[in-house]
């Protein structure tokens, strides 16, 4: 059951765009998006992907949450169908995330799960599940929690989300590409104690003189962060949405090249809890 009291975020999936599972990933995992965070009585959980999964596991029967979804590239959505409380009649959420292309969330949801993209539709779900639109600019209150959202930089759409909780506040911006939206989620993440970011790439990865260049992916580098991190003053941030070639190796040396820059910055990795 989640704490009745206090915030903490937990992270389930850390990379992005695919699995990536392995011996050279598992200390900082493989699967893909999914936070969960606590505040007070009230359990949300952020993307669904391969980490839901776990977090299914972990919970060992049914779960109640908020379920608040950035995007609907498979990425961060494919743990969905594996997640084992959605399937409990005792499970309860309600689903949030932003309508695109004229279809809501519900629908969303419902055409990636049939057939010949799946086996099933979302008919075999058992759990009680509710479907809310929710989009930029929209405030959500949770108890004494308040979550809204902005539009972040990333093809297709996608929302960046905040957590306030009793004078704290976590700032979950996955998939945004730094750009003309930089201000605005600037002020968006303005003195929060966390921000979890898209630094998937390295300057020299981004622009091509590490391979081919990334522009235009709707991803980010660390450079970045640590401008969007100084620019809006918030507390620790987090490195998110690894790069689903880099090894437990590769990132290791990376975030040491990051702290020479910023000492309050670590890399998400699965398992890991911050609690504020």
């Amino acid at each position: 059951m989640p704490s009745q009291v206090g915030l903490s975020v937990r992270f389930w999936g850390v990379r992005g765009s695919i699995p990536s599972p392995g011996p050279e990933t598992a200390r900082y995992g493989g699967n893909t998006p999914c936070v969960e965070m606590q505040a007070g009585g009230e359990r949300l959980i952020f993307d669904l992907g391969t980490g839901v999964r776990e977090l299914g596991e972990a919970a060992g029967g049914p779960v109640e949450a908020h379920v608040f979804i950035s995007h609907y590239h498979y990425d961060h959505l494919q743990g969905l169908p594996f997640f084992g409380p959605i399937f409990n009649p005792q499970s309860r959420f309600l689903v949030r995330g932003p309508t695109r292309n004229g279809r809501t969330v519900r629908e969303v949801l419902a055409h990636q799960m049939q057939p010949p993209f799946f086996p099933v539709t979302t008919d075999v779900f058992r759990a009680q599940v509710e479907y809310q639109p929710f989009e930029a600019g929209d405030r959500a209150r949770l108890g004494e929690a308040v979550v809204s959202a902005i539009e972040a930089n990333h093809p297709g759409g996608n929302l960046a989300y905040r957590l306030d909780y009793k004078g704290r506040s976590v700032v979950y911006a996955t998939d945004t590409e730094h750009g003309d939206r930089d201000e605005q989620l600037i002020e968006f993440a303005r003195k929060a104690d966390v921000l979890i970011y898209d630094a998937m790439y390295t300057d020299d990865e981004y622009l091509g003189r590490d391979g081919s260049p990334k522009i235009g992916w709707g991803h980010s580098t660390w450079q970045n962060a640590i401008k969007i991190a100084a620019d809006a003053g918030v507390g620790t941030m987090v490195m998110f949405h690894h790069e689903p070639t880099r090894t437990d190796d590769q990132l290791d040396a990376l975030v040491k090249e990051v702290k020479r820059h910023r000492k309050a910055t670590i890399a998400a990795r699965e398992g890991l809890v911050i609690r504020l």
